[in-house]
């Protein structure tokens, strides 16, 4: 532990002199960088969640011992002040994901997750949304040992540059309020190991069964057509990682990619929509990746780029009238 220590103030003094980093990065950094420099404990894990939707839910989860996390879920809508609330424990959580429809729900239901029955959007509009989470223990699950939550889109690159990871659903989705994201720091570092996609959900049980975490935004908000989802599985083994995603938009771009030995995922992100065909394609080489989800706002592009993060530029809903929506992986 004492090596890890002074290494850490040996490349935070670096980061500090040579990169000009600010006094809230620096810290921000320093308390990432202990979390993956020990060995966890019981206490390191983050073993249970829990949502308040008023003051007495509130006074009752303090007195069962969770701990509050800042920011309100319900950010900008007027709607319940709702909060996050943790435990730590031996028994990590390892999978969180959210639903705003039943279909969705059932797959979680029938693979075991634990729901968290409490609507996030409670007194506003906007979709029914739920966090529900796994405490799975296989090959591609890595234990959460923090859990955050930004609800200004200005917050997010900060996240990104220090290694948290996104969950995709806004937790105001539909709701007109802040765009509220949940995040997650796990154990040790992961890298995404496969990816698929879905353009229906008879398959959501034996995916989630499998290890994989479902990108929780639809690919075709707002073009009508299929419900499409975009699949991942992450390794804590870098020479396991996929190393290069791109999207194809048309058929001249279909071909260029598969001339260069890319892997295609068979589903069309655009399914049903009436645009043009889409294809998720990937490959190994380069550079391992570390993470992949979907970006539908456009004022944080430049700050998340700066933060590492690169914004694949072709549209996911290319030739409808959906959401502009675009891929996001980090390298």
């Amino acid at each position: 532990m004492t090596h890890s220590i002074s290494v850490l103030y040996i490349y935070a003094a670096d980061l500090w002199s040579v990169q000009q980093t600010s006094a809230h990065q620096l810290t921000s950094y320093c308390l990432s960088f202990a979390v993956s420099t020990h060995e966890p404990t019981m206490s390191t894990y983050i073993s249970e969640l829990q949502v308040s939707l008023n003051a007495a839910e509130e006074l009752n989860l303090k007195k069962r011992g969770f701990n509050i996390i800042d920011g309100n879920l319900n950010e900008g809508t007027g709607g319940n002040y709702i909060r996050l609330w943790y435990k730590h424990g031996s028994v990590p959580i390892t999978k969180v994901q959210v639903s705003f429809n039943n279909n969705m729900a059932d797959g979680l239901n029938n693979a075991g997750y634990t729901p968290i029955k409490k609507d996030l959007n409670a007194g506003a509009w906007g979709d029914y949304l739920y966090l529900w989470y796994s405490q799975g223990s296989g090959e591609f699950d890595t234990p959460i040992v923090d859990i955050s939550v930004t609800t200004d889109a200005a917050n997010e690159a900060e996240k990104f540059a220090f290694g948290w990871e996104r969950v995709a659903c806004d937790l105001n989705r539909d709701a007109n309020g802040n765009l509220i994201h949940l995040w997650l720091k796990r154990e040790k570092k992961t890298y995404i190991c496969d990816v698929t996609a879905t353009d229906s959900y008879g398959s959501d049980m034996d995916l989630f069964e499998k290890g994989y975490i479902r990108v929780d935004e639809d690919t075709n908000r707002g073009a009508g057509g299929a419900y499409v989802f975009i699949w991942f599985r992450q390794t804590t083994d870098p020479e396991k990682a996929l190393k290069e995603i791109q999207v194809s938009i048309n058929a001249d771009q279909h071909l260029e990619f598969q001339q260069q030995k890319y892997k295609q995922v068979s589903v069309d992100l655009n399914q049903g929509t009436g645009g043009n065909q889409v294809f998720l394609w990937y490959k190994k080489r380069s550079n391992p990746l570390k993470a992949i989800g979907l970006l539908l706002n456009k004022d944080v592009v430049k700050d998340d780029q700066e933060a590492g993060i690169s914004v694949i530029p072709k549209n996911l809903n290319e030739g409808n009238n959906g959401c502009v929506e675009n891929l996001y992986v980090n390298q």
